[in-house]
């Protein structure tokens, strides 16, 4: 995995309700926990960009409705700095589901703009992605 190109700060807790930006058919997901996350002990995990997480569809459609994908968070609210000195943050917190275990995305289109950060690390989510900040 490709480190990132910026000092991530905690930005989601687990059990955090946020955005699928794909047209996957899911709308809202609630993390259940972090793929490969690593805390102190008696800590409870957290969610920074471009991190690999487990998603439970929350709303959406009925068909996709309560079952558990992987996912890619994209964009964060909590500000992060960029080694370059600028630091970003977003309007809202958003994920990309994705299909299966080699990280193929779910949907063929990303809604609205994702960090580069997530694009470096996952480069299949950058094909989908119409705008990367």
């Amino acid at each position: 995995m490709k480190a990132l190109g910026a000092k991530a700060t905690r930005g989601l807790n687990l059990g955090s309700m946020v955005n699928a930006c794909d047209n996957s058919g899911a709308r809202i997901v609630r993390i259940v926990s972090v793929k490969g996350g690593k805390t102190s002990k008696g800590r409870q995990q957290y969610v920074k960009i471009a991190d690999w997480v487990k998603v439970s569809v929350r709303k959406g459609d009925p068909k996709i409705k309560g079952q558990v994908f992987d996912a890619v968070v994209v964009r964060v609210k909590k500000s992060y700095r960029r080694y370059t000195g600028e630091r970003i943050a977003f309007t809202d917190n958003a994920v990309v589901l994705l299909k299966d275990e080699k990280g193929n995305p779910k949907g063929t289109q990303i809604k609205g703009p994702i960090a580069k950060e997530a694009g470096d690390r996952y480069p299949f989510v950058t094909k989908i992605a119409k705008m990367v900040v």
